[in-house]
């Protein structure tokens, strides 16, 4: 849903969650998350780690930006579009590279 269109009084199915359609929201379920509020104290990158386990994939990053969003929403803040977390993204996953390396991030995951 467009974030400027949602309403806390209104969460009762996923796609109601800000940046969710059907995609996505068929996403959460592969790691167990069928209802907005089971995303209350989730981590992103726990979440998105656990989609790409589940899909043998290395999911694409943007991925982790929408459910950076979520659980941004999902803990109080407003509701934003999952773009405005990019950057955010971006110096979180830099912390989790392996140091001394140039390896990419998405490398580490070639052995699911």
């Amino acid at each position: 849903m467009n974030p400027a269109k949602v309403s806390r009084e209104r969460l009762k199915e996923l796609t109601d969650l800000p940046n969710i359609g059907k995609s996505i929201a068929g996403d959460l379920r592969l790691i167990g998350i069928s209802r907005p509020e089971q995303l209350v104290g989730r981590s992103a990158l726990e979440m998105y780690h656990d989609l790409c386990r589940v899909t043998d994939t290395v999911q694409d990053p943007c991925v982790l930006d929408v459910f950076m969003s979520l659980t941004s929403f999902m803990s109080g803040s407003e509701p934003r579009t999952w773009w405005s977390f990019t950057e955010e993204r971006k110096r979180l996953l830099s912390k989790e590279a392996p140091t001394g390396t140039s390896k990419n991030y998405h490398e580490r995951f070639e052995d699911f």
